[in-house]
């Protein structure tokens, strides 16, 4: 037997076994349609069922279970980037919200067995239990680009999709309801008022326009007593509450049809109590003071925002979640206020101050760690803001 022979032997023998053709191309018994025609097919988890929205990707490579409870996910389909999803199972600590509130989720791949000393049960299991179907086996990267092409786009996830023609998925998709067509910050934020952290720290009210709880357990670390109250209520019971600084929450939706949330932002204002406005917040700020909002392509989503502040140079990196943004172009500098945070990646604004007035607002989740802690300190900041104004209001008595 010549060399040549034996080499090729020797190949042969070490040559891996062919895995199942369906491991990486499963049943398609899903299908994920969208607007402007595209189908991509895949295999059903999570709750049989069809789920209608807004289809959207999101960077984030770790934090499922935070995404999928992040009331700012209200109406949309959302494709993780990342390819492994489930892999450590889920358990009650990492609930954002009471809820999951996205409409229904995307994977490269789902891991059906996790592994992790914290986890209390499945992603699959999860999602069954609130009613939300899913798909795997989706050529994410494709769709993630699509969707950067395209931007954010109608669409329908369905189960059971496995002989139904694309024409038909398509057309359903394109009645499919947005966030930004009816109110879904009514339909995440808690009717309750609740009241959360020590006695004797500073008084922070809380507007829930789709709060997360980590932002409430930042402040309630930092010694604040916490008291969250619904979008929606007047300024003179948020007022009777003697707040001694409150915050405006993030939230789903389009900025510009919640109205409603301006009398409270201004009287704030007006009474010079220090404010924070984050995400939703920061943008009826802006609305507040007479800036406009537009909505962006694909939006910013993910932990990997770099952001400037333009007084110091410095640069972190944030956790993001929005579909809109504050027209630069449109914030009155002649009235002392400046565009104080930009967006390296776009130059988008991601937030606002005053000159004279205690006001801080971010575009981007202070509560999240993608730096891993650089923006904590603005929970630090917003208190120091509230002791500065209370030894101002003691001096001038």
């Amino acid at each position: 037997m010549t060399d040549a022979i034996l080499d090729e032997t020797t190949r042969k023998a070490n040559r891996p076994t062919p895995l199942p053709a369906d491991r990486y191309r499963p049943p398609s018994d899903a299908a994920l349609a969208l607007a402007d025609g595209r189908v991509f097919r895949g295999r059903a988890f999570g709750a049989p069922g069809t789920a209608s929205g807004e289809a959207v990707f999101t960077t984030t490579m770790t934090g499922y279970q935070e995404v999928c409870t992040d009331p700012s996910f209200r109406g949309q389909i959302v494709c993780m980037t990342y390819p492994l999803i489930g892999n450590y199972g889920v358990n009650t600590e990492d609930d954002e919200s009471r809820r999951p509130w996205i409409a229904g989720l995307v994977v490269r791949e789902h891991s059906s067995q996790p592994s992790n000393w914290r986890s209390a049960g499945t992603l699959d299991a999860y999602l069954k239990r609130y009613d939300i179907p899913a798909i795997a086996g989706v050529d994410t990267r494709a769709l993630t680009r699509h969707i950067r092409e395209v931007g954010d786009a109608r669409a329908v996830l369905f189960h059971g999709a496995g002989s139904m023609p694309d024409e038909e998925l398509i057309e359903r998709a394109r009645g499919a309801a947005i966030p930004g067509e009816h109110d879904v910050v009514g339909e995440v934020l808690a009717a309750d008022i609740e009241v959360l952290g020590p006695e004797g720290g500073p008084h922070v009210v809380v507007v829930d326009c789709g709060v997360k709880r980590n932002i409430v357990r930042s402040l309630v670390a930092r010694g604040a007593r916490v008291t969250i109250v619904p979008y929606g209520t007047a300024y003179g019971e948020i007022a009777a509450l003697r707040p001694d600084g409150v915050v405006v929450s993030p939230g789903p939706g389009d900025p510009a049809n919640l109205n409603a949330g301006l009398d409270v932002v201004r009287s704030v204002l007006a009474a010079q109590v220090p404010y924070f406005g984050i995400c939703l917040g920061h943008q009826l700020l802006a609305r507040a003071i007479g800036a406009e909002t537009s909505k962006l392509k694909f939006g910013h989503r993910g932990g990997n925002h770099p952001v400037r502040d333009r007084r110091n140079g410095r640069v972190t990196i944030t956790a993001q979640n929005h579909s809109y943004r504050v027209d630069p172009e449109t914030v009155p500098t002649d009235q002392d206020w400046e565009v104080a945070l930009v967006n390296l990646n776009d130059g988008s604004v991601e937030g606002l101050t005053h000159h004279r007035l205690p006001v801080l607002s971010v575009q981007f989740h202070p509560e999240a760690s993608p730096g891993p802690m650089d923006n904590g300190v603005l929970f630090d900041e917003f208190l120091a803001m509230i002791s500065r104004s209370q030894a101002d209001r003691a001096g001038a008595a």
